[in-house]
Formats: C-alpha cells, sequence, structure tokens
C-alpha cells in the first residue's frame, strides 16, 4: 500500500472486561484501533470507519486488487483515521465459552449478495452491477483475495451491538469529537453511539447500513431491529419503555415495483432526541440489493426528526455498484463525493 499521505501509523485498544471462573478471568470486549496520521492534518475531527458483517479493518486498507483504500483517501484529505476490529471479531479477541457462537459467510452467498450479482440477479437492480473488479466468482484472484478475508462473527446481534456500545463509547471519549464513517452492519453502530454520545458525534456517513426498520428483506428474512434501526434501545421522544411502545405500519404497497414494502411509524411520530443534533449522509449503490430498501430507512430517519442527505449514487453519475462500494472499481470516485459532501458539512 502507498503510504504517501501516512506519516504515522499506531494502534491501542480500548473497552473491555475480564470474566470467566475465579483464578481463569480473561479479558473480552475490547477492541482494537488502529490510528493512521496524516502527513498533513488537515480536518477538525478524526474519521473513525466501522466495518460491516464478516469483515475487519483491512475493508478500508486496500481493496483486493490492490489499489489503495479509502484509509489512505481520507488520510490524504486531511483527516487522522481511526480504523476498529470489531469486539470478539479479527484482532479483537473472541474468547471462547464467553463471547457465544460465531458464524461465518459462505464463498456463495459473497458471490450472489456482493461480489457476482448480475450473473444470477436476485433483485432487480443486480443485473446493473459492473464495479466489481474481476469476475467475482471463486477461482478469480480478486475474488479469492476478498474472501481471504473474511473472519467469523457473532451469531447473537443483539450481543454484537452491546459489545461495540460499550468499547465505541470508550473509544469516543478517548478520542473525542469525531466523524463516524459506517458500512452495512456497522450502520447500527452509528444509531447507537451518535444516540449514546450525541455531543460527540459530528457527522454519521452511513455506507448502505442495515436495515430496513422492523424486518430484513431481499438477503435474509424476519424480524429484525425491534427499536427500528436497533435491536438495542434507543432514546425516543416522547420516551418508548419497549418496542411495543413503536406504533408502526408497513406500506401497502412499494413507492416503486422494484423495490421493498418498508416498515414506518404512525403519526405522530416518536423523535430520536440525540440523533436529531446530527447530520447523516446515506449513501446507496445503483446494483446492491440495498437499492431496494435504503429509501425506507431514510424515511424512517427524516420521520424521527433526523436531517439525512440520501445520495443514490446513480443520480450522482456513479453507476454500477454493488454493496462493497469501498472496494468496487470506482471507489476513489465514491470517496471523492463522500469527502465533498464532510467537506461542505463540516467545514475544515
Amino acid at each position: 500500500m502507498d503510504e504517501s499521505a501516512i506519516a504515522r501509523r499506531d494502534f491501542f485498544y480500548v473497552g473491555g472486561r475480564y470474566a470467566g471462573p475465579p483464578g481463569e478471568e480473561v479479558m473480552h470486549g475490547q477492541m482494537y484501533v488502529e490510528r493512521l496520521t496524516p502527513r498533513e492534518k488537515r480536518r477538525p475531527y478524526p474519521l473513525v470507519m466501522f466495518h460491516g458483517m464478516g469483515q475487519t479493518a483491512t475493508n478500508w486498507l486496500g481493496t483486493p486488487d490492490g489499489r489503495p483504500g479509502w484509509s489512505e483517501l481520507f488520510a490524504a484529505e486531511g483527516y487522522e483515521v481511526y480504523l476498529v476490529d470489531q469486539p470478539a471479531r479479527g484482532r479483537s479477541a473472541w474468547q471462547p465459552g464467553i463471547d457465544g457462537d460465531l458464524k461465518s459467510f459462505a464463498a456463495a452467498f459473497l458471490e450472489g449478495s456482493f461480489t457476482a450479482t448480475a450473473a444470477a440477479p436476485r433483485w432487480p437492480q443486480a443485473a446493473k452491477h459492473t464495479q466489481w473488479p474481476g469476475t467475482g466468482k471463486r477461482g478469480d484472484p480478486v475474488f479469492d483475495a476478498f474472501y481471504a478475508t473474511q473472519v467469523a462473527f457473532l451469531a447473537d446481534q443483539a450481543e454484537t451491538q452491546r459489545l461495540m456500545l460499550a468499547a465505541g463509547t470508550a473509544l469516543l471519549d478517548r478520542i473525542g469529537p469525531a466523524v463516524l464513517m459506517t458500512h452495512s452492519q456497522a450502520g447500527l453502530f452509528g444509531w447507537l453511539l451518535g444516540d449514546a454520545r450525541p455531543a460527540l458525534v459530528k457527522a454519521i456517513v452511513a455506507l448502505e447500513p442495515a436495515g430496513p426498520p422492523f424486518e430484513n428483506a431481499v438477503i435474509a428474512e424476519g424480524k429484525a431491529r425491534a427499536w427500528g434501526l436497533t435491536d438495542l434501545p434507543l432514546a425516543y421522544d416522547p420516551p418508548a419503555a419497549s418496542p411495543d411502545d413503536l406504533r408502526i405500519e408497513q406500506q401497502t404497497k412499494p413507492d416503486r415495483p422494484d423495490f421493498v414494502r418498508c416498515w414506518r411509524q404512525r403519526a405522530p411520530a416518536r423523535r430520536l432526541k440525540n440523533l436529531a443534533r446530527i447530520p447523516v449522509l446515506l449513501v446507496t449503490g445503483e446494483a446492491s440489493y440495498h437499492a431496494t430498501y435504503d429509501h425506507g430507512t431514510v424515511d424512517y430517519l427524516r420521520t424521527a426528526g433526523i436531517a439525512v442527505d440520501f445520495f443514490r449514487l446513480e443520480e450522482h453519475g456513479i453507476h454500477g455498484n454493488g454493496h462493497m462500494l469501498m472496494l468496487e472499481k470506482n471507489s476513489a470516485e465514491i470517496a471523492a463525493l463522500v469527502a465533498e459532501w464532510l467537506a461542505n458539512t463540516i467545514p475544515g
């Protein structure tokens, strides 16, 4: 990787506690954090990048075909960059008997969901996918390099969020005000951390965040995210003591034939009073499965009082992207669009 934008790399751990039988205690819940200091720091707040399910911080370090990753691109923009491995993931130790069962993504799932979606489209937009470098299938060196980065992850989504909330707030308390960049599963963490530390979160860039509200769609099914955006409680106003207090309804028909029928709050909607203080950018690729439902997440956020800018990449002249925006052929173009929004939203 070209280090030209980076003056220094170092790491530390945040969070964690000892657990286990007396005399056999081990630390769990700690989170690995890598800090990249740019040669020229020009931005007022650091950028913290959170990876998605099955991934680690390597998502941001480089692409599987050897191009610079977003960590370097944003360091070149003058950001101090923090990269994390989720607790119980990657370099953040998973402790057997304490941290719960693990799951992994099969190669075929990644081919059909992320890298070769046009070959056998499972949702209408998938046929437009052109930006993955290589064939996107096993045996192609780029796909194999990508799949080699995949790691096991906690099966329990609520426990993942609890661990991440504890470690993420510890990180913010240590480094101070920051911009959060989340991808996929990590979208949940952005909402939780913004809710828990609204004064320390200066903006959230949500790249295809986990959704839509309340129910899985397209590549999974079943109820999920009982609090709308997360599985853990959020600070609604008026307060909601349990998810049952949220009065919700599903659209009778989708906004477009190639969209999902999404769930939303009935009027009058409760506000997410802490998140309402934070500017949010939500970014969606033209060919991703998220193209079918991210509008539902945007609608939910706006109804709850949050100012959201919604970038469908094709509306900005950026075409053919699937879910792994930071790894695809035009990743630098997408990064530049996000960097422009950040510069306009949080002037240096």
